[in-house]
């Protein structure tokens, strides 16, 4: 399992600029938010892949205000081919191109776990202006922003994504009218802003972190179902929904001890645990579907950032039961595919469209059997 895994890495390496490539064979591409978390996911393993990625993200940073690709300054890009111009299977849709809303917090966060790892002065100095430009984009975001959240909304309906975070599209797959405040950005955004007023030792950062806490909070709380929304439409009325996107927010630090256990305890129940890991969407919600791409599928990267969370907030026996399904799910696959489908009566299969060979399905799973 473990050779199988680090050829996969191998394979969607880059060779010349040292970034994962997303997946094989439709993302060999470098992706801002996958290859951020792969990345992450071989700290352990290989920091170069880190550094590579960062410096590459760094290089490819928004400079300008620009409605078709979605630049701005500071933002961290979606997706793009350092060789191409354009997506080889949309022709409108401009490379690089930067429509996410969790691509620039994620990379002041894995800035900061690849410092804390390495300790790399030179790097913090050679780069301590694109880490400053980010956080930047962050305040103004949430400035901007009438309830002080981060929210995306395309600029145009061409070559755009609907939806912005790990769970994209281009279409409005989560019935949410835009603008879009969707539940696990704002816990980046919150560990983003501690991260930086660390690294760049700015205590403003810190408390602006504190006052998103307590703005998040007192929005996506539904107290009814004890959970999280999903996320919060233009009009900041809440899309109710049992999803596993608030099990991002346990590595991100932003829930007190009384929350964290109401998450995970969600995540554990028959609405969303299986013996091969957490469903993106939960069991009784109207439009689940275990096949679907993010409404009912299981998706290994989004168990491995959980299990991330759950190991820091010392919820260590949850932690093993993920650790233990995706590498069942690794061995009853013999790989580990993008994503699969779990039935409610407990039967996995595979998903045709799937990438065999995803980075962060792979990191997962490799992170999880060689820690």
């Amino acid at each position: 399992m473990k050779e199988k895994l680090e050829n996969d890495i191998e394979t969607l390496l880059d060779k010349e600029y040292g970034y994962l490539n997303a997946g094989f064979p439709r993302f060999m591409r470098l992706f801002g938010r996958d290859s951020l978390i792969s990345s992450w996911q071989l700290l352990e393993i290989n920091q170069e892949i880190a550094k590579a990625t960062l410096k590459i993200l760094a290089k490819l940073q928004g400079k300008k205000f620009d409605n078709i690709s979605e630049e701005e300054p500071g933002k961290i890009i979606h997706e793009t081919h350092p060789k191409l111009l354009h997506h080889p299977k949309y022709d409108w849709m401009p490379f690089p191109y930067y429509g996410s809303i969790d691509s620039t917090p994620l990379f002041i966060i894995i800035s900061s776990f690849y410092l804390e790892k390495t300790n790399d002065r030179e790097f913090l100095k050679a780069y301590r202006l694109n880490i400053e430009s980010a956080v930047k984009w962050l305040v103004q975001k949430i400035k901007t922003d009438k309830s002080g959240l981060l929210r995306y909304q395309r600029k145009q309906e061409r070559g755009q994504l609907f939806h912005q975070g790990w769970k994209d599209s281009f279409f409005n797959h989560f019935k949410i009218e835009p603008p879009v405040a969707i539940v696990e950005a704002q816990g980046y955004g919150y560990l983003a802003f501690k991260k930086a007023g660390q690294v760049l030792e700015n205590e403003k950062y810190s408390q602006l972190a504190e006052q998103l806490k307590k703005r998040f909070e007192k929005k996506f709380w539904m107290s009814d179902k004890n959970y999280f929304a999903l996320a919060l439409d233009g009009q900041d009325n809440q899309r109710q929904a049992i999803t596993s996107n608030p099990g991002h927010l346990l590595f991100c630090e932003i829930l007190e001890k009384e929350k964290q256990e109401a998450v995970v305890k969600k995540l554990f129940s028959p609405e969303l645990w299986t013996k091969y890991g957490i469903r993106t969407h939960g069991l009784s919600e109207p439009d689940f579907d275990a096949e679907s791409y993010h409404l009912g599928s299981v998706w290994p990267h989004d168990n491995w950032i959980i299990a991330q969370g759950l190991k820091k907030c010392g919820y260590l026996d949850q932690y093993q039961k993920v650790k233990e399904a995706i590498l069942t799910t690794h061995k009853e696959l013999g790989y580990i595919p993008e994503l699969y489908a779990v039935f409610p009566d407990g039967e996995l299969k595979e998903i045709p469209k799937a990438c065999t060979i995803q980075a962060w399905a792979s990191g997962a799973a490799l992170q999880f059997i060689t820690e």
